[in-house]
């Protein structure tokens, strides 16, 4: 995919307005590059979307952002600090300031609704119960779900586990809220309550959040900036609209999800008839 960041890029913002920012990042799995020089900034208060084709890093950014893995070059800063120079302590000190939703909910199974939302306060702080279960009921009430508090993981819809999970995710407060495929999995309506969740939590708690999909039109309603991840660094930049409106053929393809385009549909193969007859190996 050719990069057509520079027609299309994303406003430059202060340096204090920036709460994540990746810079040159370099970064391979398994001998296979993964980023190859990204560059882009998480602006305070916003809903940022990372979008891209599957295998293009958009999880790894997010592993990266929370200090799982390190880039073999260029820096990921996450409230001015540079994360590979922190220590361990510092570490969990900044990952207390960020929640996340991860793509299957990951709620603990043999905890009810109520526990998997406290969780993370009895493992942070030594707060006392009844300003736990305030915490909790609170929480649970701003995704709709405080009268299933007592059910357990199995007895809840997918929709209504991503939603513990986000109540879950927001239960410390956090200032970055980070969600891996949000809208894996959902029905129509489960969806729409997920996007006007999202929507709602980053306006009325000041959160910043970064969105990671591949659902565009999902995403341009509730994005106030977009990313198109492809080879290893930003194709595009910009608003939903400025990337739907890209004169770039590679863009064009993923925002229509057309099969036919610069990003091939078929994986590097042998030719086709010459393997089908036998004379390539498998």
């Amino acid at each position: 995919m050719t990069n057509n960041a520079s027609a299309q890029a994303a406003p430059a913002a202060p340096a204090g307005d920036v709460v994540v920012a990746v810079r040159d990042v370099h970064y391979a799995a398994g001998g296979r590059p993964i980023f190859a020089g990204l560059d882009l900034a998480v602006r305070r208060g916003r809903i940022t979307a990372i979008m891209g084709p599957s295998g293009t890093g958009k999880t790894t950014l997010l592993r990266l952002i929370t200090a799982q893995i390190r880039p073999e070059r260029g820096t990921v800063q996450v409230f001015g600090r540079d994360l590979a120079a922190l220590g361990r302590a510092q570490t969990y000190e900044l990952r207390r300031r960020t929640g996340m939703l991860f793509q299957n909910g990951a709620l603990l199974t043999d905890l009810d609704v109520f526990e998997n939302v406290a969780f993370p306060v009895r493992e942070h702080t030594d707060l006392p119960e009844p300003l736990i279960r305030l915490l909790v009921l609170t929480k649970l009430q701003a995704v709709g779900l405080r009268g299933a508090a007592q059910l357990m993981p199995g007895e809840l819809s997918g929709g209504m586990a991503r939603r513990v999970a986000l109540a879950r995710a927001i239960v410390m407060d956090p200032e970055i809220l980070l969600y891996d495929e949000p809208f894996v999995g959902l029905d129509p309506i489960s969806l729409g309550v997920i996007l006007r969740l999202i929507k709602h939590m980053n306006e009325a708690l000041g959160i910043t959040s970064v969105v990671v999909s591949h659902d565009v039109q999902e995403l341009a309603t509730i994005a106030d900036d977009s990313y198109l991840i492809s080879a290893g660094r930003v194709a595009a930049a910009g608003t939903p609209a400025q990337l739907r409106a890209s004169n770039s053929a590679a863009v064009r393809q993923f925002m229509t999800g057309s099969a036919d385009g610069p990003v091939p549909f078929h994986y590097p193969a042998p030719d086709y008839a010459t393997q089908l007859l036998g004379t390539e190996p498998a």
